[in-house]
């Protein structure tokens, strides 16, 4: 204890240092904070990762950014932050390339089981009774991103990047929980008639299992005891008894103990030994290899017991027989397969590395030395594979392929044309559309490294290994066709002139015309003819003078002679102005002799223009001429000159006075373009930049002069300054080599033997890449070459060797002895023998050689039997006799007994022992029946060499004869199916058939071109075909025809609108109409000559006048005059003076003339000399323009069908007013012309389907049997183009096969449990393999034949054997399995959302002994998928009523009663009752479900239909009371009070049985002096009490209510 001073120091000492430490603890911390602070001031912060860059694949390379912050949020120096906390700030990545779509791939699971959507909460929500159809769920499944070739996992961002990731779950429903259905109980068992206890029983059997959580299934059985059993007496219950035999023992071999030395046996049947004593047979040594491998033979046992029927053991005596079951045998000691060790392991199948992850694979292998027997363990697997990777950089970049090409044949037309005629042949150059073909092979990529070179060689692969599509073989194509050039009419002859106007030498000189290109010529062999022709003349001039004459000025007064003014130009041949010292030294004249008529001279007309010449060139019988002429204007009065005589009005001239025998300088083509020394300079300087070419180079050609219709002359006759040029540069195409490829490898050789003797052959091929052209190196003539394969090997066979059986070994001596107490060595034993593997050498081999080659080896053990003195025994079965050729007859076989069998009684019954077997011999009759349908018409195979690269249609025969196929089934005499060639060699009837061919559509060669329309200007040609025949049976269609099946194609066309024009004479002279011959004067008519002619010709051919415009013809006559002596005379008027090309109406255009002769008198004024007249359109002022037509249609040439042709469009000049014009009044306004006249187009070519050959026939659909089918196809080469022959439907034709017969084996049914001398327990049930011979599907009508037609068994021993068992009397054990039931769906409200249904079956078990019912097994339910299921629904259904109870019960809707299946919530009541419950007075539930009351009562009911009381009958008092009524009569008050009521005139009842409303108001009334009587008594409850005061119709008013409690 302490004192209390000292406490109160501690105290405060305490309480001080309790601050101090609160106070360093604070400081620490705060230290501690700032000094973490300072430490972590700066912190690392990544970016994102950046895009993967660098080589696809595994190579890639990711980047990110890296800053450092302080922990304030501003960034700092990288240094400031820890290095050893740095992040990474690259990474390895897999870089996703296009190409990787062909490696990964997006894997997805089936969705996994639907769960429930979890509650809010966390947890599921549970299935309750509320689940009425289905409840909500949610399912999963695993996506992931794997690589196609191994399946192995990768990140999924490679996958994303080609396709969105599917989704990892869905909604779904889950139906609601289903109980187990089973079906109806069977009828009870009946009973036996014996006495004691005994059992019937019933079983149901399982329908459908509980889904999702249903209830299991209800027992199947159900047991009862038999009704009033017979009572046995005591002591002599009848009881059965049997003979149970058990399970045989493992087989074992004989233990030491067993074996004593005076080989005395003690068994011992007891398994604890671990010394096995080796039992082996002397004569038995097997070996492999010189390896002995023994097969030991031991023994198994089984025990045997006595049991009652009511499943007790009792004394063997009570069950032994005259034979005793067999107890002990000999078996063969069970030995695993033994195999070899694993050889070691191949190396990995991938040799190079490419942009996958895929691994490659190896594998070990190993074989078998000794197989299993005696139920040994069977052998494993063989062979092992798994997947290696070898380190990238030891690996060698794999190789890649693409598809290469060669060049593009020539085009080829007469494909296409053979298509459209095929009895089309060459007739000449052919041009437009054809088809070039070449070859597309696969080829190693080159190395980026290798690419350099100039000519690449690559070497052809298999095409499989090419991944990509192949590029097409053949295409469309276009050969120009050539056409000539369009040119120009002559132009009028020049002047003659020296051929060198600038060296002018000689008298000789030329006379030119010309004509210009109007559309080029197109293509190699276009032609254009010789545009200048020449005729020689004498005296040539280069330079004239051309004069012009002045007005006529008198020499004296103003009429008499005068001189006309001449003036003087010098113009060289092209009427150009030049210097006058080029023209010869005479000057013309100044001025020229001239006459002004006076008062009363003759006045005469000025000479008209020289007319054209009358022809182009002179000859033997006529000369060209000119004419002018002039007319008598006004007579010559008294005094006056007279006027000339009519000849002298007229003047001739001679022209194109030259021979007709032109002269014109001919070309031949251009040559091909050649190299020369002479241009080589060129080369170096000058490049031709065209493709494919290699320099300059020079073509010629043959110029020569000719003379028309003589032919060629000396060229000195044609001017050499007009010669054309003989040599031009061209561009010189380069040499092009042949280019093939490197051969192919070598097809390789078999790997593995081979088994027949047959020549095996190997090959190799290339292929021309580029054809050789311009003189360069030729192709190799060797393009295949074929070797034989060297060290081909034989494959060796291998076949079993089976020794002979080993004696029968039986069970050891001395354990027969312990066991069977019997001596005798007989009975069933097992023998073996030594199977070896040899080679057609007869060498010893591996075991696994033979395996491979025959699958199934030989039995090295088989069961025997060793007689015994009781058993019969028989020699060896004979052969059969041999058949005749009758098909009647049988064959037979004999064996005899031996020994002392042939006096024992039983071995003489034939029925037992048949000493004969007969059965029927084969026939060689045989039965054909022809089965199936016919096959498609097949057309012979044409033998027409396909064309390189492509085939065309017209290649393999389409229509026409062919055969049909039908398959025939044959059997013989019996009715077996046997091989067809017994029937036909074909196995087919033939017969022949007719595939329509197509028929195109025909239609008429294009008729001429008709007329132009227009003879002036721009017109339309047209020209047409007509139908011929009508397309069928699929052949190319017409095309658009018009009404009267006509089909019109028309060009633009233009005529020279001054190509044929009016000739007109010279008009007559003046023929006057007075009457008076007195007077020579005044008006009259004149008339002349109109002619049309055409002027397109030099000579001004006369034509027909339709040909010219009819419109424009010009007057034949006209009126004139003769002035008379006295009158003015003026001159002709001059020509208007032109129109601006505005035609402006303001501006005036004006004419003159000038006086000839005065008038007598001074008084009479002349005519005008001048008129004046405004611009008007389109009246005297006239504007033009180019008309342009639109383009024509293409145009090929006449050798052509499709390709390139020409369009064009034609230009005319067009006068404002609409009139067509020539062309030279355009020109001479400086028009601007449209430069393209002409262009390129294409027609598209007409090409008919191509089809590839068929190919070869599969194989047959089934091995052997009917319905088989061989099938064959062709595809579309090149599909229909145009108007071209369409694809036929038919690319495939199906063909039956030989029906040849099936042999199968077939199992048979188990047979029954086989005991052994047992009445009931374990046993073997055995079936047997037999082989039948159908026609493919094994049913009733399969026979069976000998077991040698079937292949090798495809079962096991163990297929053919299995155990079972009997049950015993009393046993409780387990049925047969019930029927697989129907296949039935999992749907909600009618609807699946399965694809696969359920079908069960189950097994219970029977209770024969109450006794035994522990010992009985569970029953069994199975349950399997199926296809082709039902939705079922199930529903309540029940009997009628009876006595408020009814039967209910649950049905399928296919009919069957069924338990479970129908929802327990809705299951309608089995026993009746009323709702609510009936407890009125007299009242009871009657069978409608109401309550009513009992007899002697009334029902009173309310308004809803319930009772509201029962009442009494009048006059039911002295009726016999019912029991239910005993209440009712000891409640007397009630029935008084009724009584009392019944007799008021105020009833308080309606007739309904309500309450009326008057007595609701006096209740209420005396509720209310209750009350005051209460407060009354309250207030006087001191004083005396003077009297009580209770109104006397209270009581009988409550009474009245009593019997209604519940209003």
């Amino acid at each position: 204890m302490f004192p209390k001073d000292n406490l109160a120091v501690t105290c405060w000492v305490w309480r001080r240092m309790r601050k101090l430490f609160v106070f360093l603890c604070l400081l620490l911390s705060h230290a501690a904070h700032l000094e973490g602070k300072k430490d972590n001031r700066f912190i690392w912060k990544p970016g994102p990762w950046g895009r993967c860059t660098g080589d696809c694949g595994p190579g890639g390379l990711q980047t990110r950014a890296l800053w450092c912050f302080h922990f304030e949020g501003w960034t700092s120096h990288l240094s400031n932050c820890d290095e050893n906390n740095r992040p990474p700030k690259e990474r390895s990545c897999f870089r996703v390339c296009d190409w990787h779509s062909d490696l990964f791939q997006w894997e997805v699971s089936d969705w996994h089981h639907c769960v429930l959507v979890p509650s809010t909460l966390g947890q599921a929500k549970p299935r309750t009774a509320e689940c009425v159809t289905a409840q909500h769920g949610l399912q999963h499944r695993t996506v992931r991103c794997v690589q196609k070739l191994n399946r192995t996992m990768v990140v999924n961002e490679i996958c994303e990047h080609f396709a969105p990731q599917p989704p990892t779950e869905q909604a779904c429903l889950i139906p609601c929980p289903r109980d187990c259905v089973v079906s109806e109980f069977s009828q009870w068992s009946k009973c036996s008639n014996g006495c004691g206890k005994q059992l019937q029983h019933r079983t149901r059997v399982a329908i459908a299992p509980p889904l999702y959580g249903g209830s299991r299934c209800p027992n199947l059985t159900e047991s009862r005891i038999c009704d009033v059993p017979i009572s046995c007496p005591l002591g002599e219950e009848e009881y059965t008894f049997s003979l149970k035999v058990g399970p045989w023992s493992k087989c074992r071999l004989p233990l030491l103990k067993e074996i004593n030395l005076s080989r005395r046996t003690v068994v011992d049947f007891s398994s604890d030994s671990k010394e096995p004593v080796t039992f082996r047979h002397q004569s038995y040594k097997p070996h492999h290899h010189a390896k002995p491998w023994d097969i030991e033979i031991g023994y198994q046992t089984r025990q045997v017991w006595c049991t009652r029927s009511d499943g007790k053991n009792a004394m063997l005596s009570l069950c032994m027989k005259d034979s005793f079951p067999l107890t002990v045998q000999s078996c063969v000691m069970p030995k695993d397969c033994e195999t070899t060790e694993w050889s070691s392991w191949s190396p990995c199948s991938k040799t190079c590395h490419s942009g996958s992850l895929s691994p490659g694979f190896r594998s070990r292998s190993r074989s078998v030395k000794h197989i299993a027997i005696g139920g040994g363990k069977e052998c494993p697997e063989l062979l092992e594979k798994q997947a290696c990777i070898v380190e990238g950089g030891l690996l060698q970049p794999c190789p890649r392929y693409s598809w290469r090409t060669s060049e593009w044949t020539e085009c080829q037309v007469s494909l296409l044309l053979e298509q459209q005629d095929p009895h089309w042949h060459v007739t000449g150059p052919v041009c437009g559309g054809g088809i070039q073909t070449r070859e597309v092979y696969c080829a190693q990529n080159t190395p980026a490294s290798t690419t350099q070179r100039a000519k690449e060689v690559f070497r052809p692969v298999e095409k499989t290994l090419c991944l990509e599509p192949a590029p097409e073989a053949s295409q469309l194509c276009n050969i120009p066709c050539s056409t000539d050039c369009i040119v120009s009419s002559w132009s009028a002859w020049g002047p003659c002139i020296h051929e060198n106007c600038r060296d002018p030498q000689g008298r000789k000189g030329f006379r030119m015309r010309q004509r210009h290109v109007l559309m080029e010529s197109t293509g190699p062999a276009g032609h254009c003819p010789h545009l200048v022709e020449f005729v020689p003349c004498e005296d040539p001039m280069c330079y004239q003078w051309l004069t012009s004459e002045g007005i006529c000025i008198p020499d004296h007064g103003k009429c008499g002679l005068g001189r006309r003014i001449l003036k003087a130009v010098c113009q060289n041949d092209r009427g150009e102005d030049v210097s006058g010292n080029l023209c010869p030294a005479s000057f013309p004249p100044e001025w020229i002799a001239c006459e002004i008529p006076c008062r009363m001279d003759c006045v005469v007309s000025e000479w008209t223009e020289w007319s054209s010449c009358s022809q182009s060139c002179s000859n033997k019988n006529s000369d060209g001429k000119q004419t002018r002429s002039r007319t008598i204007l006004a007579l010559a009065g008294e005094g006056g000159k007279p006027c000339p005589p009519s000849q002298a009005l007229q003047e001739y001239r001679s022209c194109n006075d030259h021979s007709c025998m032109q002269l014109y300088w001919e070309t031949s083509p251009w040559g091909p373009c050649s190299e020369d020394t002479l241009v080589s300079a060129l080369n170096a300087t000058n490049g031709w930049n065209g493709e494919g070419t290699c320099g300059v180079g020079i073509q010629t050609r043959k110029v020569i002069c000719v003379k028309s219709h003589v032919g060629q002359v000396m060229p000195k006759r044609c001017p050499d300054s007009t010669r054309p040029e003989m040599v031009r540069p061209c561009p010189l195409p380069c040499k092009k080599d042949c280019i093939v490829t490197a051969f192919s490898e070598w097809t390789p050789c078999p790997r593995l033997c081979q088994s027949g003797n047959a020549t095996i052959k190997q090959s190799r091929y290339r292929i021309i890449n580029q054809e050789a052209a311009n003189g360069g190196q030729e192709c190799p003539d060797t393009l295949f070459e074929e070797r034989e394969c060297e060290d081909v090997s034989l494959c060796p066979v291998y076949r079993w060797k089976p020794q002979k059986w080993s004696p029968c070994v039986l069970v050891p001596e001395s354990v027969r002895q312990g066991i069977m107490s019997t001596s005798e060595a007989c009975g069933k034993g097992v023998q073996t023998r030594v199977v070896s593997c040899i080679s057609n050498d007869n060498q010893s081999e591996e075991m696994t050689k033979c395996l491979k080659q025959t699958s199934s080896m030989p039995p090295l053990v088989q069961e025997c039997t060793v007689p015994c003195r009781d058993d019969c025994t028989f020699t060896a079965w004979s052969k059969f006799t041999p058949c005749s050729t009758n098909c009647e007859t049988t064959q037979s076989r004999r064996r005899q007994l031996t020994g002392k069998s042939r006096k024992k009684e039983k071995c003489q019954e034939p029925d037992l022992y048949p000493l004969m077997e007969t059965e029927l011999c084969p026939c060689d009759i045989f039965i054909s029946q022809p089965y199936g349908n016919w096959s498609d018409c097949i057309l012979p195979e044409s033998r027409r060499e396909p064309l390189r690269g492509v085939q065309v249609q017209g290649d393999s025969k389409q229509c026409g004869k062919g055969i049909r196929f039908r398959a025939i089934a044959c059997s013989d005499k019996n009715g077996r199916p046997v091989d067809p060639s017994h029937c036909s060699s074909s196995g087919y009837i033939q017969e022949e058939c007719v595939i329509p061919c197509p028929f195109d559509c025909k239609l008429s060669d294009w008729s001429s071109w008709g007329a132009c329309s227009s003879s002036c200007g721009i017109g339309v040609r047209i020209r047409s075909k007509w139908l011929k025949e009508k397309p069928y049976n699929g052949g190319r269609p017409c095309p658009k025809l018009d009404l009267k099946n006509q089909v019109h194609e028309a060009v633009p066309c233009y005529s020279e609108c001054n190509q044929y024009s009016w000739a007109v004479g010279p008009w007559s002279p003046c023929k006057i109409h007075n009457e008076l011959r007195s007077l020579r004067c005044g008006g009259g008519t004149q008339s002349r000559e109109i002619r049309c002619v055409n002027t397109a010709g030099s000579e001004g051919r006369a034509v027909d006048n339709s040909l010219c415009r009819q419109d424009e013809m010009p007057p034949e006559t006209q009126p004139c005059s003769l002035l008379c002596p006295n009158e003015c005379v003026m001159s002709e008027w001059g020509p208007w003076s032109k129109c601006p090309q505005s035609c402006d109406p303001h501006t005036m255009q004006r004419r003159t003339r000038h006086l000839l002769r005065p008038s007598l008198s001074s008084r009479t004024t002349c005519a005008e000399d001048s008129q004046v007249r405004p611009c008007l359109l389109n009246e005297n002022c006239f504007q033009f323009q180019y008309n342009l037509t639109e383009w024509s249609t293409c145009q090929l040439s006449e050798n052509a069908t499709c390709g390139q042709g020409v369009r064009t469009r034609l230009l005319s000049c067009v006068r404002s007013d609409g009139k067509p014009v020539s062309m030279d009044q355009c020109e001479q306004h400086n028009l601007e012309k449209p430069q393209r006249m002409s262009s390129h187009c294409l027609v598209e070519c007409v090409v008919n389907c191509q089809l590839s050959g068929w190919t070869a026939w599969t194989e047959c659909s089934q091995s052997c049997g009917h319905g088989g089918r061989m099938s064959r196809t062709r595809f579309i080469m090149l599909p229909t183009q145009g108007e071209g022959r369409p694809c036929p439907t038919e690319l495939s034709q199906q063909k039956p096969c030989p029906v040849t017969p099936c042999y199968s084996w077939v199992l048979s049914n188990w047979s029954a449990c086989k005991l052994e001398g047992g009445d009931c327990g374990e046993g073997v049930q055995i079936r047997s393999l037999s082989c039948v011979v159908h026609n493919g599907s094994i049913s009733t009508s399969a026979v069976r034949v000998d077991d040698a037609q079937c292949k090798e068994m495809p079962f096991q021993d163990a297929l053919l054997k299995q155990l079972c068992s009997v049950p015993c009397p009393g046993d409780c054990h387990l049925t047969e399995w019930s029927e697989w039931s129907t296949c039935e769906l999992t749907c909600i409200d009618g609807r699946s959302f399965e694809t696969m249904g359920r079908q069960s079956r189950s097994r219970t078990f029977i209770i024969q002994s109450f006794e035994n019912q522990d010992s009985c097994p569970q029953q069994v339910l199975e349950t399997r998928p199926c296809t082709g299921g039902k939705c079922y629904h199930y529903t309540w259904k029940a009997s009628l009523w009876n006595n408020n109870e009814r039967t209910v019960w649950c049905q399928r809707s296919d009919g069957i009663n069924v338990t479970g299946g129908c929802s327990p919530q809705a299951r309608p009541a089995a026993i009746r009752q009323c709702n609510p419950a009936c407890r009125k007075p007299f009242s009871y539930c009657t069978q409608g479900g109401v309550c009513g009351c009992e007899k002697g009562y009334t029902e009173i009911m309310r308004s809803n239909g319930f009772l509201d009381y029962c009442m009494k009958v009048p006059g039911s008092e002295d009726k016999k009371a019912h029991v239910k009524n005993l209440a009712g009569k000891n409640r007397p008050v009630n029935s008084k009070i009724h009584d009392m009521f019944k007799g008021w005139s105020l009833q308080p009842l309606d007739p309904d049985g309500r309450v009326k409303i008057w007595v609701y108001g006096v209740s209420g009334g005396g509720f209310l002096i209750m009350i005051f009587l209460v407060f009354t008594s309250y207030f006087v409850c001191k004083k005396p009490k003077q009297h009580q005061s209770t109104p006397p119709q209270q009581k009988p008013l409550t009474l009245a209510y009593d019997g209604d409690l519940d209003m």
